[in-house]
């Protein structure tokens, strides 16, 4: 079964909405973002949404097919057909279009102007339908004043251009996905279902995810794997290299000390996604004089409140 994008983004919902208007066109597509944040799922939902949906899609993986093998695997040779003629009357997802070998990208870019295939050593062109999906990690604008992709290129491959967020940036997609991998670890490892506890979304939340999806799904299954109990906390949460990042905040010259504790605070609270007991951790002060601290600045108590946590969070200051 094909997986389905899934996100509570705004950015990332309407980068789908996108996706959705203009499946239905011959266009070109580039996507750029980093590595892992599911440029490949995008590119999908593109040819799913379209009316090429029912023809077989063809994904190319630029990177890992060494370049003197590359132009036999897109254009073909006198024993078989290429991935561009395997994808006529459908999508070929070109992914990784950065790693094309600069020799190669004139005649890559001949063929998407034309629409003729030229297998290698034939002496006619046959025409073809394909609509070409491209995805790159790298910076092609960077590239191309590096001399290292071609300019004439990325104009016709950035046709219509989507830029994938980092899952460092989309806090919500961080709960959203933490949670559903948690699912379908549990379900594909034969365990049982494990929640997720708000310490451990907290900790998830304070992460920078440099391998964004990819490394947030292998977290989670490692973490599934390792924990016995029924509902993963944040000690269960096993990321590589992990440590607790203070709140990055800014205070202007001449500050009060009282305001600029204040402030601290709240951007604390903040940071743990309003978290007082994680906040209080952070600050290094018992959740009492937090929530004393908060009701000197009028903000209302937490919905629920148990009395035996008041010394969770350290030393009273």
């Amino acid at each position: 079964m094909r997986e389905t994008f899934k996100t509570a983004d705004p950015e990332m919902k309407r980068l789908v909405i996108m996706a959705e208007n203009v499946a239905a066109s011959r266009a070109t597509v580039l996507i750029a973002g980093e590595s892992g944040t599911g440029k490949d799922l995008l590119a999908r939902l593109i040819h799913d949404k379209s009316p090429r949906a029912s023809k077989r899609l063809v994904v190319v993986n630029c990177a890992s097919i060494p370049g003197e093998l590359l132009e036999a695997e897109l254009f073909g040779d006198q024993t078989k057909p290429g991935k561009f003629e395997l994808a006529n009357e459908s999508t070929l997802i070109l992914d990784q279009i950065c790693d094309v070998p600069l020799v190669l990208q004139a005649k890559l870019l001949r063929l998407i102007q034309d629409g003729e295939i030229e297998r290698i050593g034939a002496k006619a062109a046959t025409k073809i339908n394909v609509r070409v999906v491209a995805t790159t990690s790298r910076d092609l604008p960077q590239m191309i004043r590096e001399g290292k992709f071609r300019e004439d290129l990325y104009y016709r491959l950035n046709v219509v251009p989507f830029n994938v967020p980092a899952l460092r940036k989309r806090p919500k997609d961080i709960e959203l996905l933490a949670r559903f991998f948690t699912e379908v670890s549990s379900h594909l490892n034969g365990k049982a279902p494990k929640a997720l506890s708000e310490d451990a979304l907290v900790k998830m939340k304070q992460w920078n995810w440099p391998g964004n999806v990819r490394e947030l799904e292998n977290v989670i299954e490692r973490s599934v794997l390792m924990s016995t109990s029924a509902s993963l906390g944040a000690d269960d949460v096993l990321i590589a290299g992990f440590e607790p990042k203070a709140p990055e905040w800014d205070l202007p010259a001449g500050i009060t000390i009282s305001e600029a504790e204040r402030r601290l605070i709240m951007k604390t609270l903040e940071h743990t996604a309003q978290n007082r007991t994680q906040a209080a951790r952070l600050l290094g002060i018992s959740i009492r004089t937090l929530r004393n601290k908060l009701h000197e600045y009028g903000v209302a108590p937490a919905a629920s409140y148990n009395s035996n946590q008041d010394e969770i969070g350290g030393i009273d200051g």
